[in-house]
């Protein structure tokens, strides 16, 4: 944060906000384990936990952060506007957008006959949007392949939920548009993985959709530079006690899969995976300015 400032989206190395995911990293994994290279999956603004779930290259993802040339978009749609065709996802800066686009991938899927199925990844907020409303109806009256998945981190923002929301879980509202609604109520992959599971085989059956509401933890703010002063005073803190990697790390011990070295050498990979990405991020040049010109739409 700089003197004087609260927030100034132009300073520093990335253009815009900046919605970091982490705390939420079950619901990625957890669900997109299930997927195929063929299979849809539509993000939020907070998006980068799913992008590396469902394969998105590291290096380009972090180029488009930083709004270089070899990012996603060629470094004009920024962290929240992420698009990788070559894996099927994409994201949107607008809160409740991607529903209806996954309808319309799943319907795709569905007239063209394949087992394919798309998936669409929100926060809590976004179930009050009407788009959400629309989304279900359709995917429901349709029996589209489509799989509604609303992490419930608590804030919409800094608006915690029982200040924005009539009821205490949105897989309620599933019943009112004819399908399944599931609520895993603890932030854990394997229990994500379990209820993933039966919905995207349900779907890939021609079966329809499913609502599936997670109850997940946000470790930053909204954004990078946002005070937090909404937030009680040792929040955080509490809700790490219980971080979900550990937590899934402790299961793969018990059950023989990880043990010390492998642990080490697994985090060691991520770490220069990371580093990689970052670096290739930071030293790739910046769009031309005629760049501006290219690749837009014009009547």
């Amino acid at each position: 944060i700089q003197k004087g400032l609260a927030f100034d989206i132009g300073g520093g190395p990335v253009p815009g906000e900046m919605h970091l995911a982490a705390g939420q990293e079950p619901v990625a994994v957890g669900v997109c384990a299930h997927l195929r290279k063929e299979d849809t999956v539509v993000g939020a603004h907070r998006p980068h936990h799913f992008a590396i779930a469902k394969n998105v290259s590291l290096d380009a993802m972090t180029a488009e952060m930083f709004g270089k040339v070899t990012g996603l978009g060629r470094g004009k749609g920024g962290h929240m506007h992420l698009f990788d065709p070559e894996v099927k996802f994409s994201c949107s800066g607008i809160v409740g957008a991607g529903a209806p686009q996954a309808c319309g991938a799943a319907l795709a899927a569905k007239k063209l006959g394949k087992d394919w199925v798309a998936v669409a990844f929100f926060g809590e907020g976004a179930a009050n949007q009407g788009a959400f409303h629309e989304a279900l109806n359709l995917a429901s009256l349709w029996k589209l392949p489509v799989i509604f998945v609303c992490e419930d981190n608590k804030y919409g923002i800094s608006v915690e939920k029982t200040d924005s929301t009539a009821i205490a879980s949105n897989a309620d509202r599933a019943s009112g548009y004819g399908m399944p609604g599931v609520l895993v109520g603890r932030n854990d992959a394997v229990e994500v993985f379990k209820a993933a599971g039966e919905a995207v085989a349900r779907a890939r059956r021609g079966e329809g959709p499913t609502l599936i509401e997670v109850k997940t933890d946000r470790y930053f703010g909204h954004f990078q530079g946002d005070p937090e002063t909404y937030r009680p005073k040792g929040e955080v803190a509490r809700l790490r006690e219980h971080d979900p990697i550990g937590v899934l790390g402790d299961e793969l011990r018990r059950t023989g899969a990880l043990d010390d070295a492998s642990d080490k050498a697994l985090r060691a990979g991520v770490s220069a995976r990371v580093q990689a990405a970052y670096a290739f991020g930071r030293e790739s040049a910046y769009p031309q300015p005629s760049e501006a010109l290219l690749h837009v739409f014009a009547e």
